[in-house]
């Protein structure tokens, strides 16, 4: 309960920010930094909602725990991603509206970054970046069955080799669902630390 009070405070914080402009991100994982970009003005009920994870420090020691690749994706049309977010735990946060991408324009491009959901609404913690254009995500696009497509917020401005390489790790761990089979990590990559990056200051 406090977790969740904490987050909808954090998330009035987030929305208070100038909608008018973006703000950057910098994620430190064990396999690096990956420096991400939000979509503030145009992505504004999910991008608030992962700025208040950020600003509450509640990703601070997140996972990337799965890969999904041609290879040993078991959805259809096939998709190219790396999840991660808070797992069992996100069960604690309140969850968010869903923003369609034919509302923000802001489609599954190389390098964008999304939230994972089950239904439509649902999405909380769970995030995704995307390995390539993967138009299956958008709006309208097949790989749910409500074609409502899933949230993009932001995207990879720099570090897609850490993303490369996560993508790239083995994802042999046995798993009860077979849906994810052959997708989760042996060897999970921590989320270090999440913050906001603080642009240089100009000398006067």
């Amino acid at each position: 309960m406090r977790k969740s009070v904490a987050l909808l405070i954090g998330f009035v914080s987030a929305c208070a920010f100038a909608d008018d402009q973006n703000l950057e991100i910098i994620m430190s994982t064990t396999e690096g930094d990956i420096v991400i970009e939000l979509e503030m003005r145009d992505a504004q009920i999910t991008a608030a909602n992962f700025l208040s994870l950020v600003d509450g420090g509640h990703l601070d020691g997140a996972l990337f725990y799965r890969t999904v690749s041609p290879e040993n994706d078991n959805g259809t049309p096939p998709i190219s991603v790396i999840q991660g977010g808070l797992g069992d735990a996100s069960g604690a946060f309140a969850t968010v509206a869903h923003e369609t991408t034919d509302k923000t324009g802001i489609l599954h491009k190389d390098g964008v970054v999304s939230m994972a959901r089950g239904g439509p609404g649902t999405a909380s913690t769970e995030f995704f970046i995307c390995i390539g254009d993967q138009p299956a995500l958008d709006f309208g696009g097949n790989r749910n069955t409500d074609q409502l497509g899933f949230a993009a917020f932001g995207r990879v401005i720099d570090g897609m080799d850490v993303v490369k390489a996560i993508h790239n790790s083995p994802s042999d761990t046995p798993v009860d669902d077979d849906y994810f089979k052959g997708q989760i990590l042996e060897d999970p990559v921590l989320i270090e630390r999440v913050r906001r990056k603080i642009p240089l200051q100009s000398n006067p």
